[in-house]
């Protein structure tokens, strides 16, 4: 029963992996590649260190609970300030883009 529970945790981690690389060649422009790569690697590692943890036994499930915190914290940390850092640089939003919440922000506080 644990293998089956490990081996599904597995194949969810796996299509959220594989579903976040395809974001990441079809996605139009950065901040929408970043939502991709931050969604496959909180999602799918974070799936995939589940399996190592039921299937692993008490000292891999320690490792991989331990890395799971770390990947939980700093990958949406990163996709965050690399975005914050690419609309400051001025890269522009794709044309189907519906608001723009930072560009609205700083309308604001120089009125």
């Amino acid at each position: 029963m644990k293998v089956i529970i490990s081996n599904i945790f597995l194949l969810i981690g796996l299509i959220f992996n594989l579903l976040g690389c395809i974001g990441l060649v079809r996605l139009p422009d950065v901040y929408n590649r970043l939502q991709a790569s931050t969604k496959c690697v909180t999602l799918g590692t974070c799936s995939i260190l589940l399996s190592s943890m039921i299937y692993g036994g008490v000292l891999v499930g320690t490792k991989s609970f331990l890395c799971a915190i770390f990947i939980l914290i700093t990958a949406p940390t990163a996709a965050h300030a690399l975005s914050r850092a690419s609309h400051i640089a001025g890269i522009k939003l794709c044309k189907g883009s519906v608001c723009d919440k930072l560009e609205e922000r700083k309308k604001n506080e120089e009125a």
